[in-house]
Formats: C-alpha cells, sequence, structure tokens
C-alpha cells in the first residue's frame, strides 16, 4: 500500500506547481529532446537540507510526503503497537518509564470542584460524583489509558450502562483496545472514514465502529469468520478517544514511545553482549599457549584438549607452553556510562528527566534535581489538560445527563443541565516539594503580599479551598470547645524554641543551600 502511494505521489508531484519545483530565471534548461520519460528533475534550492548527495541519500530514503493518516496506516499502527507492547512487557525501565508517567499524570485521580453560584448544590453534585467515581474505579481507568497511550497510542472508552455499578447513576467507562476500532475490509479507502472513525461533512467524527471480538482473542481461531468480523457502530457521543494528534488532520494515534523503540532494543542487546562476554571468560578457568614456532621447540600437545585443575595444585607445564586465562574484551568499564545516555534519549521523547525514568538521583544535586523536574511538572500540567477537554469533560456531561433523571439525587435548579456544562474545575494531586519549610515561607509572603489566594495554594496541593477551610473551621472550634489552644507558627528567622539547640545561620531562602545540597537529602 505504502509504494502504490508513494507512486501516486511522484507521479503527482510534477504537476503540483510548488515553489521548488518550479522553473526559475536562474535555473538551467534541460538538455534538448529530453522529456517526461526518462528524464530527471532538478531542483534548486538553497537549503542544504534539500540538497541530495550521495551522503545522504541513504540517510533520507525513508522520507516522504504521506498524509498523517496515511503514514500511520492501520498495518503501521499495529507493528507499532505490538514492538511497543512487547518491550514494556519484557524490559523494566520501559515498563517502570510507562508505569511512572501514568503514576504521575493521573495520581489518585482528579477531584471534581463545581463552580455554580449555588453552594449547596456544588457540594451534592460533587459528593454524588466522588461516590460514583469511587463504584467504578474512575482513577485507575484513567491510569490505564494513559498507559495505554504510551504503549498503543491511544485508548478508547465506551460510556455503557452497566446495571452492576454500586451507584444512583448506572453510567460506566468501558475500556477498549485500540485493535479493536477499525474499518471493515469493504470500506476501507473511503473518504468519510479513517480506519474505523466515522466522519461528518465538516470533517468530525460522527460515529465508531468497533469489533464485538479483540483481533488477538484467543478464541478466534475456534469461532465463524462472521463472529471475527461482526461489529458495532456507535455514536460519537458515547465514544471518548484519548490520543495525542501530531500532524494537523490526524485521527489516530502512534505510541508515545515509538522513537524510543530502537534505543530499548539496543539496550538490552548490549546488557546481553556485555553478560555473555564476562560469561565467556569466566567459563575458561585457564588457557595454555606457547609463543615458540611449530617446528618442534615446544612439546606437542593435542589442541584444544582439556585438563581438569585441582585446587592448591602445584604443577608444572609442558616445555615451552605457557599458563593464560581468558579476558572479557567488552568495555565493560562504559557500561554504566552507555545506559545512562540511552535511558537519557529515551526519556526525552516522553519530557521525562533521567533521574526519573533510571529511578536514580545518585548524581544530582538539589537546584539540578528541581531544574529538571520543571519541565517534566510542566508536560504533566500539559497533559492533565488534555485529558480534562478530551476524556473528564465527557464522563461528566454523560454523567450528568444520567443523574439528573435519579430522582432527588440532583437539586431541582440542575435538572436542565445536559445541554451545557456547569462551570467547574478539575483537581490533581500537588507535587510535593523537597524542602517545606522553604515552601511555607513562600507561601506565605505570597499571600501577604496578595500575589496568590488561598484557593490557588491549595489548588497547587490538589486540594478544594472550600473544604479545607470548613474543615479547619471545625478543628478550631473542637479545640477551643476542649481548651486547647492551636499552637502559633513560628515566624521565619524566628530564634529557636530551644536555647541550646545551635543557631543556624543559613538563610532559608539562599540560592547557594540548594546548589550544595546533596541528593540525598532529596
Amino acid at each position: 500500500m505504502l509504494k502504490a502511494i508513494a507512486n501516486i505521489m511522484s507521479r503527482v508531484a510534477p504537476h503540483l506547481g510548488t515553489p521548488a519545483d518550479s522553473p526559475s530565471p536562474a535555473a538551467p534548461r534541460a538538455p534538448h529532446g529530453s522529456g517526461p520519460r526518462g528524464s530527471r528533475r532538478l531542483v534548486v534550492a538553497k537549503f542544504d537540507s534539500a540538497q541530495t548527495t550521495a551522503d545522504n541519500r541513504k540517510h533520507w530514503a525513508n522520507a516522504d510526503g504521506l498524509s498523517p493518516n496515511a503514514a500511520i496506516n492501520p498495518e503501521v499502527r499495529r507493528v507499532l503497537r505490538n514492538r511497543a507492547r512487547y518491550e514494556v512487557a519484557n524490559n523494566s525501565y520501559a515498563k517502570g518509564i510507562v508505569l511512572t508517567l501514568a503514576n504521575d499524570t493521573i495520581g489518585t485521580g482528579p477531584r471534581l470542584q463545581m463552580l455554580t453560584g449555588d453552594a449547596e448544590a456544588n457540594a451534592r453534585i460533587e459528593d454524588a460524583f466522588e461516590q460514583w467515581s469511587r463504584a467504578v474505579d474512575l482513577p485507575g481507568k484513567l491510569r490505564t489509558m494513559r498507559m495505554a497511550r504510551a504503549e498503543t497510542g491511544e485508548a478508547f472508552a465506551l460510556l455503557v450502562n452497566n446495571p452492576g455499578v454500586a451507584s444512583q447513576v448506572s453510567l460506566d467507562v468501558k475500556l477498549i483496545e485500540a485493535d479493536q476500532v477499525c474499518s471493515p475490509l469493504m470500506r476501507r479507502g473511503r473518504s468519510d472514514e479513517i480506519d474505523g472513525i466515522l466522519l461528518d461533512q465538516w470533517g468530525n467524527p460522527s460515529a465508531y465502529r468497533v469489533l464485538k471480538r479483540h483481533p488477538g482473542d484467543g478464541t478466534a481461531l475456534r469461532a465463524p469468520i462472521d463472529d471475527l468480523l461482526a461489529y458495532d457502530t456507535l455514536p460519537a457521543a458515547s465514544v471518548v478517544h484519548y490520543y495525542r494528534a501530531d500532524r494537523p488532520g490526524q485521527l489516530r494515534g502512534i505510541p508515545d514511545i515509538t522513537p524510543a523503540l530502537p534505543l530499548f532494543a539496543q539496550l538490552r542487546r548490549y546488557t546481553l553482549a556485555t553478560i555473555a562476554a564476562a560469561e565467556t571468560a569466566a567459563n575458561f578457568a585457564a588457557v595454555i599457549y606457547t609463543d615458540a614456532p611449530a617446528n618442534g621447540e615446544a612439546d606437542p600437545l593435542e589442541p584444544m584438549d582439556e585438563v581438569e585443575l585441582e585446587q592448591r595444585l602445584a604443577t608444572v607445564l609442558p616445555g615451552g607452553w605457557k599458563l593464560g586465562q581468558v579476558h572479557a574484551e567488552q568495555p565493560t568499564t562504559t557500561f554504566g556510562e552507555f545506559k545512562r545516555e540511552i535511558l537519557n534519549e529515551i526519556a526525552r521523547c516522553l519530557n521525562m528527566p533521567f533521574n526519573v525514568a533510571a529511578g536514580n538521583s545518585s548524581g544530582y544535586n538539589y537546584a539540578s534535581g528541581r531544574l529538571d523536574h520543571q519541565v517534566y511538572f510542566k508536560s504533566i500540567r500539559v497533559e492533565q489538560n488534555q485529558l480534562q477537554l478530551a476524556v473528564l469533560d465527557r464522563i461528566l456531561k454523560a454523567w450528568l445527563n444520567e443523574a439528573v433523571l435519579v430522582e432527588g439525587l440532583l437539586p431541582q435548579s440542575l435538572r436542565t443541565i445536559a445541554r451545557t456544562l456547569p462551570e467547574h474545575a478539575w483537581f490533581w494531586d500537588g507535587v510535593e516539594h523537597v524542602d517545606p519549610a522553604k515552601e511555607a515561607n513562600a507561601q506565605a509572603t505570597r499571600l501577604a503580599n496578595h500575589t496568590t489566594t488561598l484557593a490557588v495554594e491549595f489548588a497547587r496541593q490538589g486540594r478544594d479551598w472550600e473544604q479545607e477551610l470548613r474543615q479547619r473551621a471545625k478543628e478550631l472550634a473542637l479545640m477551643n470547645e476542649l481548651g486547647l489552644a492551636p499552637a502559633a507558627a513560628s515566624p521565619a528567622g524566628s530564634t529557636p524554641a530551644n536555647p541550646a539547640a545551635p543557631a543556624d545561620d543559613t538563610d532559608p531562602a539562599d540560592p547557594v543551600d540548594e546548589e550544595t545540597a546533596s541528593a540525598s537529602a532529596d
């Protein structure tokens, strides 16, 4: 299929009239008598990267002009999925990286905060949704979807009715693999359908074709062919499609670790080669060799003859022969450095720092660790925002449409919200600061000069400021009732309460401390 598309592109390209292909006044003319048949196109360009030479011809041999959906056709995505799944299942680093990415992105799960003008209605919706999310294990399914996107490229969730859900709302989120969303053979190649995704006249997904059975089901060999090809056409409103579009118009996803797949293979090959070299050297206890020519100056020995050695044995060798040992010529001293460089390159396509991918911060100081994590946490926030728009808001809208049908679950004022989503926000787990004292001082300074709010500060920790203040008010009321005075917080830079303790004259906000702090304090 790729060859056919490439042939079409090669025939169409001369007629597209692109600036690189159109003749210019400075361009030399083609030889007299040359025509389309057998003639070679001359590209006149001032960019070195646009030149094809003998040195770079092989490097750019696979560069093509395929459309985003043609470049990731079903066969290409099938191969990438299978290889990525195999690597994640058998490579400890790949598995750990994917798990860490899912845990850092989802954490214990998002928390809903409604922002309508009715405080009582907000609280009722938040409590009901939290109870439902626990009943269907929404955080666990979101983590699975994030892992599936990393190793499969995309994740699909069906919004179905499940009477077995232990909640007043019977909505359920049923996850399916990308293998089940595909177009039947007779419908492939149509402009209004891209591999299982039906498009309307504006190019928006209108429906999805989902196979009733997974193509890799173990019982597929015994099933009739009609059962294997049977599919359901589901409306787009009941299907959640989570993927990352790297090109405009891209409708399906490829694994996030696609650029790193060859690197994972190299990492495993190098590890096995190093072990094999060490084992080969260890298997030979000793080798008898001679520097004398084969003219009778050395005593004759049988080639490849084996000699059993005894412990604590003193002996002599035949005349002209020496005793030696096989050495591992593999450069084992660079083994750790090679693995670090490969892992660093692997993690780069995921915006993950090396110490997170390797699970090892021994070579970091405090400042370096924080600097690398800033890029990583920004990437995590981008991922969470995409999850909110592509997954969570879709789920919340479907849940509200079902919840308004349950008598007494939602307030009467919110029983007409099926068309639009009320104003709301999602809270995620906060990032723990390595130095809580410095973070608390910075937080107090921001609140004192009014450059932040309690809502923002609590949101950094993934908590709802209204719930936290109500809880704090309950605690203070109970402490007053019991006659317990709350402990006053010591101001920054105050004298320690214990006069016998040595005074620390270092500035808590001094950036020099961050540079010199060891990674073990992390």
